[in-house]
């Protein structure tokens, strides 16, 4: 066999996704806040994008391309979802004349009062809430001067938000070079600050600064305080030993130490948290159930072609390649943002569609459900739905949810072949102990065999796991809770 150098052809198949297929694989997964800062960045990158509330002249004139109409609803019939295929897009619209959403914005519905469209954010009224750095630094400035105020605004920097000073002070005097000393009756002045018990380094010490604080700092409560932990086991003739102090002396300061609060610096927000937005409005009407994408927070995009054509004119050939490329990229933006709607209108629809007993009777009433059943449903990839349900919220009558909420794994039924969601098992586990009773606290076993004669089929160990999920404690913890309440 010869040895040389030679040219061979070889066919083969691969799959490639091309730069615009990815980024409208992107704009699946993006809420409607995050979309809308997506789009910003496109209008400033791309001069051939415009928005409906521009100053684009001619609106109403064919060589401007609108977005398909942003309001885009559904109307979802109780025995009938929406059908994967095409010919479903006429149904994608409300007769506006019959139902009416006013969800899109704060503007909807009052336009009279308004002549410029723009909504009312109540937010804005609100005085900021100042932070409890804030709060503290402003103490420190009527409190001290020179090194002193140094030293104190180093050691509020070193407080987290829950309040506690999470610094260790030998380090921090050696890190400044000053004296240890120093920095401690600085500390001691902090702790004196409001709010009360702000500058501990444990719990302990700052349940001690607000018994001082309200002159209640005598021996027998520092020696409860100083065992924490034996009020947390709910030890009490062990408490009232330590502590020479009777049953009634004992429930009074019990009663007390439950007057302090454990986390002082909460009482300061920080910075204000967003409020989340719905992406997607589901409505009970006469015909059935009307879903519609929140476009309130989304501009309504459109392709500039006379300004397109103007640009073009005398252009060199470099530059009209440019051009070009900007209008196929905005036409491109415009068709995945209308199929974006599109598919989550379909996907909201068969949620829906699946789950109409939460949303005619409660969670009580939630189906397992998974993503590949909806994507089976309406003929869509599994990651696909993935995509569509995350960070979105839907809004309906009974609250707010997020869309991953309506996919849970499913409890077997003791009698029949039927199955119910986790998530009503969860609620039922949370009724049972919210209703306990302090002398009658039920144990797993117990709820599970509740449960059992209810009709689901749960095990001990799955109680414990959704019991924890939930926050509960243990029926030892809630007989102690229960206790102390008392």
């Amino acid at each position: 066999m010869a040895l040389g150098p030679r040219l061979d052809l070889r066919q083969s198949q691969s799959l490639v996704m091309t730069p615009q297929l990815q980024q409208a694989i992107k704009l699946l997964a993006l809420s409607n806040l995050e979309l809308d800062a997506y789009l910003a960045e496109a209008l400033e990158g791309n001069p051939l994008l415009d928005t409906a509330s521009g100053d684009s002249d001619g609106l109403a004139d064919d060589s401007i391309e609108r977005e398909a109409p942003a309001a885009e609803a559904a109307t979802l019939d109780a025995d009938q979802a929406l059908s994967p295929d095409s010919a479903a897009a006429a149904d994608l619209d409300v007769d506006l004349a019959e139902e009416r959403f006013h969800h899109d914005c704060a503007s909807d519905g009052v336009g009279a009062s308004g002549g410029d469209g723009e909504g009312i954010d109540f937010d804005s009224f609100a005085e900021p809430d100042g932070t409890l750095h804030d709060h503290l630094l402003a103490q420190v400035g009527e409190r001290f001067s020179g090194v002193e105020a140094l030293v104190a605004e180093q050691l509020v920097g070193l407080i987290d938000e829950t309040g506690y000073l999470r610094a260790d002070l030998a380090e921090l005097a050696q890190r400044l070079g000053l004296p240890l000393a120093l920095v401690e009756a600085v500390l001691a002045v902090v702790q004196g600050f409001d709010p009360a018990g702000v500058g501990a380094r444990d719990l302990a010490e700052c349940i001690a600064i607000q018994a001082r604080e309200a002159d209640r700092y005598d021996p027998a409560m520092a020696c409860m305080i100083a065992h924490l932990d034996l009020v947390a086991r709910g030890a009490f003739p062990q408490l009232k030993r330590i502590c020479g102090v009777d049953d009634e002396d004992l429930a009074d300061m019990i009663r007390e130490l439950r007057g302090y609060d454990p986390k002082p610096g909460l009482k300061f927000g920080g910075d204000q948290a967003p409020a989340v937005v719905p992406d997607i409005y589901i409505r009970q009407t006469a015909a059935g159930w009307a879903v519609e994408v929140n476009s309130g927070t989304l501009p309504r995009l459109l392709v500039n072609r006379r300004y397109y054509a103007e640009l073009a004119k005398g252009a060199a050939a470099k530059s009209r390649a440019w051009l070009s490329e900007q209008l196929a990229g905005a036409n491109w933006l415009v068709r995945a943002l209308d199929q974006r709607q599109r598919t989550i209108v379909k996907v909201a629809s068969e949620i829906v569609k699946q789950q109409e007993g939460f949303f005619l009777h409660g969670v009580a009433h939630m189906r397992p459900l998974t993503l590949r059943q909806v994507a089976e449903e309406i003929g869509m990839h599994e990651s696909t739905v993935s995509r569509v349900t995350s960070n979105k919220y839907l809004s309906c009558a009974r609250g707010l949810f997020e869309l991953k909420y309506f996919f849970s794994s499913g409890i077997s039924a003791t009698q029949g072949d039927g199955a119910v969601s986790a998530e009503a098992v969860k609620s039922r586990i949370k009724a049972l102990i919210e209703a306990e009773d302090g002398k009658a606290i039920l144990s797993d076993e117990t709820i599970a065999q509740k449960l059992s004669a209810e009709g689901h089929d749960i095990a001990r160990r799955t109680v414990v796991k959704y019991r924890e999920a939930m926050g509960f404690g243990s029926s030892v913890q809630r007989r102690r809770q229960k206790a102390l309440a008392g």
